[in-house]
C-alpha cells in the first residue's frame, strides 16, 4: 500500500515523496534525540533500538558501538580526532559510534511518538564519516546508509539512500533526511537506518540529533517599514510597526499566531488576539531587543504545538536616547584653528554663529575671530534614529605677541643675556646654555651656534613664539705641533695648526725659517731652538700660544755601552738623531762575526734581543751607513751590560 499525501509541489512530484531537507519553513523539533549528556562513555542503548554490540570504550570494533563526547586516535590514528558532539555547547554531549558490522543491515530502529496527523515531517539526522583519506591503504569504505520512515503496522512512507558519504580532509558533521507525511489519525512512526556496506576497513561513521520537525510552505515574514527583517528604532518615537507574512500554497485551512522572544529567541510567548497574517507592535516603551515571529499549523492540528510550523524571525531593537557629550568649555586664541568634539553616537550635527554647521564629530574652526564667540550646539544621533543634543561655549581671547632681543654674536666661553616680552610666562628651547628656560631674560654661553626660541603665555594661556640667534666665535686654539730634531745643515718640518674663527697666526724667531706664512714652514737652526707660534682672533676673541722645541745635533751620537735589563734605566741603544736618516742601515756583530741586529732607518732603537731572545752580555761591533753622499761609515764596539 502506498501512502501519498502531498502538502505541496515543493514537496512532491509524480506521486513520489522526495527525499531532501526542508525548503520551506520548519517548526520546532517535535522529536530531538541527542543521545544524552554525561561523562565519556555513555551508558548502552535499549537493545531494540540497534543490533550492534554496546562497548564502554572510545573506540569500538566492528559490530560494536559506544556513546561518547570525543574520540582520539583510535586504531593507529584511522579515524579523524573528533573533540566534541555536533552541538559542541553542549558540554559533554554524547554522539554514537559505530564501526560498522561485517554485513549489511539495520543498525538503528526507533519508534516516534508524538507526531500530528496529516502533518509533513521532516527526519534529519546529522552524520559524519570518520574515516581519514589514509586509512586502509587510501581504499577505504565509505558508510551508504537508507533513511526509512514506516507506520507501526510496517507500511513504508518514505526512504532515502544518500549514497556513500564520502571521506573529508577534517571531521565535519553534516546533514542528511528526508520529508514523509503522516496519515491521517498516525502519530506514532518508526524510522530506521540502515547501513548497505559491507564491514571491513572502514564503513565507520557516527550519528547525532536526530530530529522530527514539521516542515510546510515557505511563510516569509517582514517589517513593512523597511520590508526587511530587522529594523533599529529610538524609544522617543513611540513607534508602533506592522509585520506581515507571506504564505505559499499548500495548507487548505491554516491558522496563524504571533508570537514574541525577549531573550534572543530562546524562549518564545504567544501574543494574544495576534491570528492574523498581519499585526502591528505596540508603541515602543522600553529599550531592548524584541523578535518576533508567526507560526502556522492546519487549523485542526493548531492546538498541538508539534503540529506548527514557523516562518524566518523578524528584529525590532528598541534604543534609548543616547548620552551626548560635548566639550564642557571651548576657548581659543584670536587667529588660531579650535577644535570642537562630541560622543554618543555615529552621527553628528553642528550649529553655531555665523552660520557654522558641521556633520563631523571633530570640527575645526579655522582661525577664530572673535564673533566665532558664542554657543555650538551638536545634535548626536545613533544607528536606530534616536537622537540628543548637547552645547559648548566657544569664548575668544586677544592673541599672544611674542617679542625677542635682536641677534647677538659672542666670543667662546663668554655670555649674553636674551630679552623676551608679550606675555605672563615664556619657555625657552633648547634649554642647554640657559641659566633659566622659564624666565624671560636667561643668561645664555652656548659654545656653538644657536638658535633659541621662546613660547610667550599670554594670561589667556594664548601662546606665541620668536626666536634669536646666538653666533659663537671660537677663539683661537694654536699648536706647534711636536718636537723635532735635526742635524747642523738638514733643514726639518714643523707642524703646527690652529683652531677658531676670524684668526691670524706668527712664528718666533723667524730666523732660519723658510716660508714664514706657512704653519708648516721648514726650519734650519744652528743650535737647538724652540718656536713658537702665536693665534689671534681678528674678531677680538683673544690670543693662544703654543712652543715646539727642535733638537740640533752636530754629530751623530752612538753610546758604546747599555743595560737591557728591564730597569727602565738605559734599556736601549739609543742612536741620535740615527732616526733622522731614513734611508741608514744599522749592523750590529757579536765576536764570531755574526749579524745580531739590522735595521733600515731606526726608527725604534736596538733592545739588545736577537730573534726575540736576550743576546749574551760582552762586546758587540756595528757598522752605520747613513747613505749620504760624503758621509763615512760610522764603526765601533759598544758593551751590553746585564
Amino acid at each position: 500500500m502506498k501512502i501519498v499525501l502531498c502538502i505541496s509541489v515543493f514537496l512532491c512530484s509524480l506521486g513520489r515523496i522526495q527525499a531532501q531537507l526542508c525548503t520551506g519553513s520548519l517548526g520546532d523539533p517535535t522529536v530531538h534525540i541527542t543521545f544524552g549528556l554525561g561523562n565519556n562513555p555513555g551508558p548502552p542503548l535499549p537493545s531494540s533500538v540497534t543490533n550492534y554490540s554496546y562497548v564502554a570504550k572510545d573506540c569500538p570494533d566492528e559490530g560494536e558501538y559506544a556513546l561518547v563526547n570525543n574520540s582520539f586516535d583510535c586504531f593507529r590514528q584511522a579515524w579523524h580526532v573528533i573533540p566534541a558532539d555536533h552541538t559542541p555547547n553542549e558540554s559533554r554531549g554524547y554522539f554514537l559510534l559505530a564501526n560498522a558490522s561485517s554485513s549489511p543491515g539495520d543498525f538503528y530502529v526507533n519508534t516516534v511518538t508524538g507526531l500530528c496527523p496529516s502533518t509533513t515531517y521532516e527526519f534529519a539526522v546529522w552524520v559524519m564519516n570518520v574515516l581519514k583519506f589514509s586509512a586502509c591503504n587510501g581504499d577505504g569504505l565509505d558508510p551508504n546508509l537508507t533513511l526509512k520512515i514506516e507506520t507501526i503496522s510496517g507500511i513504508l512512507l518514505a526512504t532515502h539512500n544518500t549514497n556513500d558519504i564520502a571521506k573529508i580532509q577534517t571531521p565535519g558533521w553534516r546533514q542528511v533526511g528526508l520529508f514523509f507525511t503522516t496519515p491521517p489519525g498516525i502519530t506514532s512512526v518508526v524510522c530506521r537506518i540502515t547501513n548497505n556496506n559491507s564491514g571491513g576497513c572502514g564503513n565507520d561513521l557516527a550519528l547525532d540529533d536526530i530530529t522530527f520537525s514539521p516542515c510546510g510552505p515557505k511563510v516569509t515574514s517582514k517589517i513593512n517599514t523597511n520590508n526587511s527583517d530587522y529594523i533599529d528604532a529610538c524609544i522617543d518615537a513611540n513607534t508602533s510597526f506592522s509585520l506581515s507574512s507571506n504564505i505559499s500554497a499548500g495548507f487548505q485551512n491554516p491558522a496563524v499566531q504571533w508570537q514574541k522572544s525577549i531573550d534572543d529567541g530562546i524562549s518564545w510567548t504567544d501574543i494574544p488576539g495576534a491570528s492574523n497574517p498581519s499585526y502591528t507592535t505596540p508603541p515602543s516603551a522600553i529599550t531592548g531587543s524584541f523578535k518576533y515571529r508567526m507560526i502556522i499549523a492546519e487549523a485542526s492540528n493548531f492546538s498541538s504545538p508539534n503540529c506548527r510550523i514557523a516562518a524566518n524571525n523578524v528584529t525590532i531593537n528598541i534604543t534609548g536616547l543616547p548620552f551626548v557629550q560635548a566639550t564642557n568649555y571651548v576657548f581659543g586664541c584670536f587667529g588660531s584653528d579650535v577644535a570642537l568634539f562630541a560622543s554618543g553616537g555615529s552621527t553628528f550635527k553642528w550649529t553655531g554663529p555665523n552660520g557654522f554647521s558641521s556633520n563631523k564629530q571633530h570640527p575645526i574652526l579655522p582661525k577664530v575671530k572673535y564673533s566665532d564667540a558664542g554657543l555650538y550646539k551638536v545634535v548626536v544621533s545613533t544607528a536606530g534614529g534616536c537622537a540628543n543634543s548637547d552645547s559648548t561655549n566657544l569664548d575668544v581671547y586677544p592673541a599672544a605677541h611674542a617679542g625677542v632681543s635682536n641677534d647677538v654674536t659672542i666670543c667662546e666661553g663668554k655670555s649674553t643675556t636674551l630679552n623676551a616680552s608679550g606675555g605672563v610666562k615664556y619657555r625657552w628651547f633648547p634649554s642647554k646654555g640657559l641659566s633659566n628656560d622659564t624666565i624671560a631674560a636667561p643668561i645664555a654661553s652656548p659654545v656653538d651656534n644657536t638658535r633659541y626660541t621662546v613660547t610667550v603665555y599670554s594670561a589667556y594661556n594664548c601662546t606665541d613664539t620668536a626666536s634669536v640667534m646666538i653666533a659663537v666665535i671660537k677663539k683661537p686654539v694654536a699648536n706647534a705641533g711636536a718636537d723635532k730634531k735635526t742635524r747642523i745643515g738638514l733643514p726639518v718640518q714643523l707642524n703646527g695648526s690652529i683652531k677658531g674663527n676670524n684668526i691670524s697666526y706668527t712664528w718666533s724667531p723667524s730666523a732660519n725659517m723658510i716660508n714664514i706664512q706657512s704653519l708648516q714652514p721648514s726650519v734650519s737652526p744652528s743650535v737647538d731652538t724652540r718656536y713658537v707660534l702665536e693665534a689671534t682672533s681678528t674678531l677680538g676673541c683673544g690670543s693662544s700660544s703654543d712652543e715646539v722645541f727642535v733638537k740640533v745635533f752636530d754629530k751623530i751620537f752612538i753610546p758604546n755601552v747599555f743595560s737591557p735589563n728591564g730597569d727602565g734605566i738605559n734599556d736601549t741603544w739609543l742612536v741620535e738623531p740615527l732616526d733622522l736618516f731614513d734611508e741608514s742601515v744599522t749592523l750590529v756583530y757579536n765576536r764570531y762575526g755574526q749579524v745580531v741586529y739590522k735595521s733600515n732607518g731606526y726608527s725604534k732603537p736596538w733592545d739588545g734581543t736577537h730573534n726575540g731572545k736576550p743576546v749574551p752580555a760582552g762586546n758587540y761591533y756595528y757598522v752605520i751607513d747613513l747613505r749620504v753622499n760624503k758621509e763615512p761609515r760610522l764603526t765601533g764596539w759598544l758593551f751590553i751590560v746585564r
